[in-house]
């Protein structure tokens, strides 16, 4: 979809709206409404006409330096990439898009972890208040199995020194 400007006043025409005035020379005049075209028609100075564009620009009351203007200046230009620049600019790319996915999978997993920790936390009262349910009565205690595990331990070492 291509926008055009219109000749006299400077507004975007959008596709299947205005006028086309094609004259001998074959140069394309478009309008965006049929007001403009009168205008062009009657010989109308577009900078004397206050409600052009050219109008506010020539009196000062519009930017006449506007960065949008000037790359919509440029947007038709095909730019030539110099070899060694081009590498460049491709290895900047892809260094930004890195930068990125790390900073959005940072953010991520930084937004996660408070909710891991709720979780853990919520999981741990769970199990201290319904402890009973977990241990069986007639199961060791904690300070039983960790003496076995001393003796298991103590017994391996016994045989490792025989060994030698």
């Amino acid at each position: 979809m291509r926008l055009e400007k219109c000749y006299f006043c400077s507004s975007t025409v959008y596709p299947g709206h205005g006028i086309n005035f094609v004259r001998n020379d074959c140069k394309i005049f478009r309008f965006c409404r049929s007001k403009c075209h009168k205008s062009f028609k009657k010989k109308r100075n577009p900078r004397k006409v206050k409600w052009t564009k050219a109008f506010r620009k020539s009196s000062g009351k519009e930017l006449t330096v506007d960065p949008a203007l000037e790359f919509e200046k440029r947007r038709n230009v095909p730019v030539k990439y110099d070899r060694k620049l081009w590498k460049e600019t491709v290895n900047a790319m892809k260094k930004v898009e890195e930068i990125k996915i790390r900073r959005q999978n940072q953010h991520i997993i930084n937004r996660l972890k408070k909710g891991k920790e709720l979780r853990k936390a919520d999981d741990f009262r769970e199990v201290e208040k319904n402890l009973s349910l977990i241990r069986a009565p007639g199961a060791p205690s904690r300070k039983m199995l960790e003496k076995k595990m001393v003796q298991v331990i103590k017994e391996e070492d016994d045989e490792e020194m025989e060994e030698i």
